[in-house]
């Protein structure tokens, strides 16, 4: 009774699992990535590795496509309304996204470190961490919902809305989502902590759950179907926040049962920790600069795209919410990564979390070819989805060529951040994103609209570059290795 107690707790036998743990000390001559064919212990077979990435990464993958669906699908909605809308809430996802900074870049301190005691068989610890987080993330993202809700006007009037409509419809949307901020983001904190043990699953259920409820609600709120009110842009909104509640609800559901690895014990302290949060700050601080960073790099090349007016903006608008969904591949791969090089690196095994890092960039990068090949053949009809406005499909489909080129250079990227992330090396993504999203992506951005006047696709060149530099960088830290000796 006791083994199989064991088990259900544990999840899965990995590869991991039945590897002897290493002292995790690492010669300066073996720092460099080893590209030897054979680079797994004798007693593993490679298809066991793999197993171990799909395990995770598909969850995370499903959960990830249908939650930037449910993000489509209210675009799609609200985009029958007219391009007014389109920018309305194009135009508050920026400062949404640079208030959930803080707790964002949190929960990567907490994943890196729920994977190394998951590793080392430290559970109490693990626990312990995700309490912590959790209180942590209470506090930030009460303070950033207040701010937000205070400031929605002022926030959607700098990012670029340039007529009483538009502006109107962005202060409503982006007050009604701070309303839900805080469930929101504990939600995004379970999951955090959930990546990082390896259980993706349970993530992917409450969302997928959560993004049923979005998608009928807007059915219901934006046009007022079957004797409810009419919103518009203000039922989209209502409908992501109840959404959101219904994941919370069911995320907290889903750690206080006795059968998980992570479980929250409302017995247990919730009194801060000194060590503790020093150890989440000590990752989440770099995660939490290089946020930032981009979102400040992001809302001044956004502020530069809407300088190109209303209908310009709406179909950049489309194409970024399509290049988003293409995120999916590189994000759910990078989970895997962060967890089992994590993992690998709590159980003193440098060599494993090679490995797997490796085998995780392959099986994205087939993903990412897949990808790149519709968004070039189907790009007209993927816009169209949004708008039936000639100029938007147009522009679009030629838009979309620069997202099939730069996918599997951006697969590579979010995978090797995230294995990155799972070591603690934050600090170097922090400086790698302060190079090329606040400085090469708005100037050139700047260069390309203002002065060379290349107009929407000037503004994709400078998105290109930033991708391929950042590419390039992220890989040279990679095969330094100077993440097998990190400490956190």
């Amino acid at each position: 009774m006791f083994g199989r107690k064991q088990k259900s707790i544990e999840g899965p036998v990995m590869a991991l699992d039945l590897v002897e743990p290493g002292t995790g000390e690492v010669a300066a001559e073996h720092l460099k990535i080893d590209k030897k064919k054979r680079d797994i212990p004798e007693e593993l077979e490679s298809k066991m590795l793999y197993k171990d990435v799909l395990r995770i990464a598909w969850p995370s993958f499903v959960e990830l496509t249908l939650t930037q669906l449910a993000s489509m699908v209210d675009l799609m909605m609200v985009g029958q309304l007219g391009p007014w809308a389109l920018t309305s809430v194009g135009l508050t996802t920026q400062p949404k996204f640079l208030l959930m900074t803080m707790f964002m870049a949190m929960n990567v301190g907490a994943t890196a470190l729920v994977a190394r005691h998951k590793g080392a068989g430290e559970r109490d610890k693990a626990n312990k961490v995700m309490r912590q987080a959790l209180v942590m993330t209470l506090t930030l993202s009460v303070v950033a919902s207040v701010v937000g809700f205070f400031f929605s006007e002022p926030l959607v009037k700098f990012m670029g809305a340039s007529d009483a409509e538009t502006l109107a419809g962005g202060t409503v949307y982006l007050q009604i989502q701070m309303v839900g901020f805080v469930f929101m983001a504990l939600t995004t904190t379970i999951t955090a902590t959930l990546r990082g043990v390896g259980d993706s699953r349970t993530a992917m259920l409450y969302n997928l759950t959560a993004n049923v409820v979005n998608v009928f609600l807007n059915y219901l709120l934006i046009y007022g179907h079957w004797g409810m009110p009419r919103l518009e842009v203000a039922g989209a909104s209502l409908a992501t926040v109840l959404g959101q509640f219904v994941a919370f609800v069911l995320a907290m559901a889903s750690v206080m049962g006795h059968r998980r690895y992570l479980r929250l014990d409302f017995r247990a302290s919730f009194k801060p920790d000194p060590k503790t949060l020093k150890s989440i700050v000590n990752i989440g601080i770099p995660a939490m600069v290089e946020q930032l960073v981009m979102r400040v790099g992001i809302i001044i090349y956004v502020r530069t795209v809407a300088s190109l007016g209303t209908v310009a903006y709406a179909t950049h608008q489309v194409c970024m919410n399509i290049q988003a969904m293409s995120f999916m591949n590189g994000q759910a791969f990078g989970v895997a990564a962060t967890s089992l090089l994590g993992q690998s690196l709590g159980k003193g095994r440098p060599d494993m979390a090679q490995a797997y890092s490796r085998r995780t960039r392959r099986v994205g990068m087939m993903v990412s070819l897949v990808l790149a090949l519709v968004f070039f053949c189907f790009g007209g009809a993927i816009v169209s989805l949004y708008s039936d406005d000639p100029s938007v499909i147009s522009q679009g489909a030629k838009i979309l060529m620069f997202v099939a080129l730069i996918q599997p250079f951006q697969s590579s990227q979010f995978i090797l951040s995230g294995a990155l992330r799972g070591a603690g090396d934050t600090k170097a993504t922090a400086a790698i994103m302060f190079v090329t999203t606040l400085l090469v992506r708005p100037i050139l951005a700047i260069l390309t609209i203002n002065v060379l006047h290349w107009g929407l696709a000037g503004a994709w060149i400078a998105l290109v570059a930033d991708q391929l530099l950042r590419s390039f960088l992220v890989l040279l830290r990679y095969n330094s290795g100077k993440w097998k000796t990190l400490k956190v």
